[in-house]
Parts: C-alpha cells; structure tokens; sequence
C-alpha cells in the first residue's frame, strides 16, 4: 500500500468551485478542495473533501476502483474541475468510469453529489442502493437529477462487476421517515471492504486533509471566544478531538452552551473581526475532563475501528442483532486486509478476525447506551419514539423482504 497524495498546491477558484452548495449549505460551501491519494497500487484511489456545519468537518470519501475493465465510483463526491482532472488521469490509465455506486439509501451528502457526477459521466451505469428517498417532501429520484435511463438498483436489478466484487447488504432498517440501508463492496484484488457510514476508523491524527486548510481545528482548539486561531501540531490535535466528539455524539456531555451575554462579549474583539473566525462568535465551553471522553473514539498508534456513536443510538437502538449479524457475513469474507470508509481514516488494516472481535465486543458491552456523552441522543431517541415518528420494531416491516441481509 501507498500513501502517496498530491502536492498541496494552490488552485485557480473555478477549480474548487462547486455551484450546487445551495441545496446541501455545509461548510466549505462553494469552495471544495479535494485530496487525491492512491491507496493501494493500481487497484484503489481515494478523493477526499471536507464537509460540516459551524466548523464542526469531517472528510468525506469517494473511493475510485480498478474493476479490471475499468472504473467504478463508490460514494460519489462533487465533482469539481479538480477532482475530475486526477480523475480524468485514472481514465487515461486504467480504462473509463464504468459505473458511479451509490450504496446508502439514507446519505445525503452523498446522494446530493450524484447528478453532476452522473452528467460528469455520461456513458457510466448509475447503481444506487434500494429504498431511496427524500424528505420532507418524497420526490422521485429522477426528479432531484438522478438519470432515470441508465439507473439501476442494488439487488433488485442486480450487482456490479461481481468478478471482481462481493456485495453484503446492512438493513433494511426503519427509520420512520424512510430506511437505513448500506450495501458494503468488498474488492477481491485489492482485499478491500469499501463502506459508507456503518463503520469508522478514527485517529488522534487530524486527517491529511485539514492540511490544505486547519481552519476548522484551530477554531474548535479554543477555550474562549476571544482567542486567537493559533496554528500548532497540538492545537490541531485538541481541535480535531473536539471535532470528532461533535461529529459522534452532536452534543457530547462535556459541552455546555454559555449564555448569550457570554457569547457575544468576546465577538468583533481585534484580531477576530473576519469570517474565518465567526467575529468572534463562539457558543461553546468545554468542562474540565472533556479530553477523557475520547479515549473510546480515537486511536493513537492506530486508528480504532467502530461504529459511529451517532449511529448506534439513533439508526440501531433496537437493532443491534441486525448489526452483529452484517458483522458476521463481513468476517466470512476471505482474505480481507483493509478497510475503507467513507468518512474519517482511510485505508486502515482491517480483517476478519477483526470483524469478529468487533462482533464480540458489541454482544458484551452496553449497546445504545443513555448516559455520558450519549445523553443527547437517548433524548432525542426517545423523543421521537414517543411521537411515534420512529417505530418501535424497525424490523417488522422488512421481515418477510427477500432484500434483508
């Protein structure tokens, strides 16, 4: 495996320029810089941008394969004229974008991306995983962009370059306004399972990709709102651990909201009068002990292989035998090596004996659990349980489907 990545050089703005931010307004809005790695040679690429709301980013992953034919996408990205470019320079190589996969029904930052990627692509076959849907209103997919003509389904219509690839579906899960349903591809050349949110890998380690710009670190490393954003391989590390406790539990225990007098006191003081730092705006304190939060969530030599908090209390509180049982068809997979996820740390060794030890450790702890930094999301669980606006049996409504894994 590589790790090699493009130099991070400056751009022209229509390079990153991404004009369809309007209908998904998450930071950096308009402006999309991509990375671009080769992560195992001639078989797996990644491109990689950043997404998320007041700071709070993430990266988010499409995975370029070698299908021996050609290319396939897997969770599709913008496609900004920089992204293509590398892109187009694969194509040269390895033969044209055959297929664009979008395996998730319910992600939204990546169905959003799919329509530019598909007139990007005009010759691919479009694949998406069953059930798809919108909300608040329940638009078809062709209605939102999506070809009709050349889209098919997971499952339903069939699988993609299955010589090369396996296909294990998660769900479907109800989740009241639609379903949770992921298929995973696992690459037989490269000893890759490709994934979208179901797991996660995450490290101490800022991700290469806040390099190009550590806004979003710095912002979230202060303690008050009249710091300064000061660039330093520690504050970069703080303000990456904080991010990820965001991104895992939206309102960690920890956190707690200051007053609004508070807040604005330290707002348009000098040297944080600029959109970067929000003018000082800055509605978070953290408690003593935050950093102790994290020792479940982040890997230091290694990054730690889970599933996403937010996940497991919001999609699979009710769920968790359905989850273990998507563990243990994963473990059957042979030879597997890597794992790729859509988000956070990519690739990360992975194998079956990991998928089991994973199995196993979520049958003997606490699953869904509604204390610590999963206060927030037990209330909003049970909240919209008791408005019935989730079921209480996410399962009774798939359970005679021949498409449940």
């Amino acid at each position: 495996m590589t790790g090699s990545q493009q130099s991070l050089k400056k751009l022209s703005p229509e390079d990153q320029a991404w004009p369809w931010w309007p209908l998904l307004p998450l930071y950096p809005y308009g402006k999309k810089r991509t990375l671009y790695r080769e992560i195992i040679p001639g078989q797996l690429w990644t491109f990689e941008q950043v997404q998320g709301l007041y700071y709070v980013a993430v990266p988010v992953r499409l995975t370029v394969v070698n299908t021996g034919q050609g290319l396939m996408l897997f969770n599709p990205l913008p496609p900004t004229n920089e992204l293509k470019s590398s892109l187009d320079k694969l194509v040269s190589t390895y033969g044209p974008v055959l297929s664009i996969v979008l395996p998730t029904a319910s992600g939204l930052e990546h169905k959003i991306s799919l329509p530019a990627l598909a007139r990007a692509f005009p010759k691919a076959d479009l694949w998406v995983c069953p059930g798809q849907w919108t909300f608040p209103i329940p638009f078809p997919s062709s209605w939102i962009g999506i070809p009709a003509g050349r889209t098919k389904v997971l499952l339903k219509d069939g699988l993609p370059h299955e010589e090369s690839c396996e296909w294990i579906s998660l769900g479907p899960i109800d989740i009241g306004l639609g379903r949770f349903q992921e298929i995973a591809c696992y690459h037989k050349p490269s000893k890759a399972l490709l994934v979208t949110d179901a797991l996660v890998a995450i490290n101490s380690d800022p991700p290469k990709i806040f390099d190009f710009d550590p806004t979003p670190l710095l912002f979230h490393a202060r303690d008050r709102g009249d710091e300064l954003l000061e660039d330093s391989p520690e504050n970069r590390r703080k303000g990456w651990a904080r991010l990820v406790l965001f991104a895992s539990f939206l309102r960690p225990e920890k956190l707690k909201i200051p007053p609004l007098f508070e807040v604005l006191k330290n707002s348009f003081k000098p040297g944080l009068r600029s959109p970067t730092a929000h003018f000082g705006v800055f509605p978070f304190e953290w408690e003593e002990g935050w950093m102790a939060t994290t020792k479940d969530l982040l890997g230091n030599r290694e990054s730690l292989v889970q599933i996403a908090p937010v996940l497991e209390r919001l999609v699979f509180p009710r769920a968790k035998e359905s989850f273990c049982s998507w563990l243990e068809n994963i473990s059957r997979l042979r030879g597997m090596r890597w794992l790729v996820s859509a988000h956070f740390t990519a690739p990360v060794p992975f194998s079956s004996r990991g998928a089991i030890k994973l199995k196993n450790q979520i049958k003997k702890r606490n699953w869904a659990p509604s204390e610590g930094n999963y206060s927030f999301l037990d209330a909003v669980d049970k909240t919209l349980l008791k408005q019935g606006v989730v079921p209480k049996d996410p399962l009774a409504k798939f359970r005679d489907s021949d498409l449940r894994d």
